[in-house]
């Protein structure tokens, strides 16, 4: 049940004192390290003694084409190739810009004066809430725009305004936005390409591009329900042709276990199978053969081999530990990696569907998990929200950071802060982290909240190997916004960083100096995307902003 303003105010208020005087008796940070496996890239993934399935209560079950099987063997296996990208598109496709959720920021920029500068503003709307009193305002968490650069080829097949169809090397930002419409805009200056798709319900999520540019759809997810009866959330995909709805599915399903059904889960599509991969709130994993194809000029999809895996364990219920999955999947050959909002990290193999490992990381997981290999092994970075361990009282509690082993599921260090919460979501981690490349290879950058005021958070490097700080700069205003790395020809990577207050900022990748900010006067805990020199991101006070780095 919501509290009341004036309450959580209070609460507040209560809170930075005893914040306050905590800080003389113990430490705000605490760093454990652990022994794994001896595993490299090669190694199979699998479960130690420690992270077995059954350890955390874990039972699943799977059904395909409508009927439940014990097993399950793809047709047309899955695979994403390490080496190869999985997009040909060139642009941010997804959240965090690819399968591994290691990016967000596309080709390099030129960056002279490490100022930022406002280029263009689009007002979005507000859509009233399907409970409740209020509405859903402007861009969400997690709220990435996708952005990619058409061919000529790409562009003519397509229901862009004449014009736009005509201008040389037009990128296109794709953005769906908390009330209901899908925008899609001129990188350059903001001006539309083509008409909005209106759905009617709240987009908090990414949503996601066709990897494959020939067949150009796009998949949206809606987070909650709508006003109306008939507007409760499900899964969409429409074609980019023109503009229709090719198919919607996962809506009050009878399979799931959880009543709730959400879709802030950003999907991934295998373009060699040609198959989707969307998690769901509502606790299942799905996916499906899509058979596109594209004949006089349409796009159509067939689905078929629609195969749901769904989950519990010991602690999940209707109350408490939810089942269900807001984070976005690492897929990583045939293996993928999501945690959820029970405090489970899990590894599941697409083509059996079979849950390899599974790791307790103690929370509610909002901030989706990066993959990365270091020295031939893989990593996964991740770290979790303060919500079901949080004080009964207080709303007090230590939020870790975790390096996790990718073949075992072993924790490899674990970073905790002591964190505040509010309204039982906002404290700790809700962002994705930054694992670095360049001149920054060796860092993983966090964003953490209300810690170690109630209102401030810090963003930390952390060395990836040792998990010990390498630079902490403080934030007045917490942030829930991802941060996005940007980097020039000589690979110096700079972040973008946005917080609760609407303040964007330019940072030094290397030092956590901060350079330049803008402020656009409204929360932004949208994560924002970049192209070259240009960011693109939404507020929640109704606008779509596109800011330079120059």
């Amino acid at each position: 049940m919501k509290t009341s303003r004036w309450k959580r105010i209070l609460m507040m208020a209560i809170d930075s004192v005893v914040l306050f005087f905590l800080r003389m008796f113990r430490s705000f940070t605490r760093l454990e390290v652990f022994e794994t496996e001896n595993v490299h890239a090669e190694t199979q993934p699998h479960a130690t003694e420690a992270t077995k399935p059954e350890k955390l209560g874990i039972v699943s079950e799977l059904m395909v084409d409508g009927s439940l099987t014990p097993d399950y063997r793809r047709k047309e296996p899955i695979y994403f190739d390490p080496e190869t990208p999985s997009s040909d598109l060139e642009g941010v496709v997804t959240f965090r810009g690819n399968h591994l959720r290691s990016g967000g920021s596309f080709g390099t920029a030129n960056i002279v004066q490490r100022k930022l500068h406002k280029k263009w503003s689009v007002p979005t709307g507000r859509l009233k809430k399907g409970y409740g009193k209020g509405y859903w305002t402007g861009s969400g968490w997690t709220g990435q725009p996708l952005i990619v650069r058409w061919t000529d080829d790409q562009k003519r097949q397509m229901n862009l305004f004449e014009q736009k169809k005509q201008k040389p090397g037009l990128t296109e930002v794709v953005y769906s936005t908390m009330d209901g419409k899908v925008y899609f805009l001129d990188l350059e200056d903001g001006s539309k390409t083509r008409e909005e798709i209106s759905v009617g319900l709240p987009f908090k999520g990414a949503g996601a591009l066709n990897p494959n540019g020939d067949t150009p759809m796009v998949f949206l997810g809606p987070g909650d329900s709508g006003p109306e009866k008939e507007q409760y959330a499900r899964a969409y995909i429409y074609s980019l042709i023109n503009g229709e709805k090719l198919y919607e599915y996962g809506g009050k399903d009878p399979f799931a276990l959880r009543i709730f059904h959400g879709f802030d889960s950003s999907p991934l599509v295998d373009s060699k199978t040609d198959t989707l991969i969307e998690p769901s709130e509502n606790g299942i994993l799905y996916t499906m053969k899509l058979n596109t194809n594209m004949q006089d000029g349409k796009l159509s999809i067939a689905p078929e081999e629609i195969v749901k895996l769904r989950y519990e364990t010991a602690r999940s219920s209707e109350e408490s530990y939810w089942l269900g999955m807001e984070d976005s999947a690492v897929v990583w050959k045939n293996y993928l990696y999501i945690a959820d909002n029970g405090g489970n990290l899990l590894c599941i193999d697409l083509n059996t569907m079979k849950i390899v490992w599974a790791q307790d990381v103690a929370d509610d997981t909002n901030g989706s998990p990066v993959f990365s290999i270091e020295d031939g092994i893989p990593y996964l970075y991740i770290a979790t929200s303060l919500h079901w361990t949080a004080s009964r009282r207080l709303k007090l509690g230590d939020v870790p950071l975790f390096k996790i082993n990718a073949i075992t599921g072993e924790y490899v260090w674990k970073r905790s802060y002591l964190c505040n919460t509010v309204a039982g979501i906002s404290g700790g981690v809700q962002a994705t982290p930054v694992v670095g490349r360049g001149n920054i290879e060796n860092l993983v950058i966090f964003p953490i909240a209300r810690t170690p005021s109630v209102r401030g958070g810090r963003l930390v490097a952390f060395d990836k190997k040792t998990g010990k700080e390498v630079w902490n700069l403080k934030m007045k205003r917490y942030a829930w916004s991802s941060p996005v790395a940007v980097y020039d020809d000589q690979q110096r990577a700079y972040l973008i960083q946005c917080d609760s207050v609407g303040n964007m900022f330019l940072i030094d990748g290397a030092t956590g100096s901060v350079l330049d900010s803008v402020f656009f006067d409204a929360n932004i805990e949208a994560t924002p995307a970049v192209f070259g020199n240009t960011v693109v991101v939404g507020t929640r006070g109704q606008e779509i902003c596109g800011v330079e780095i120059q």
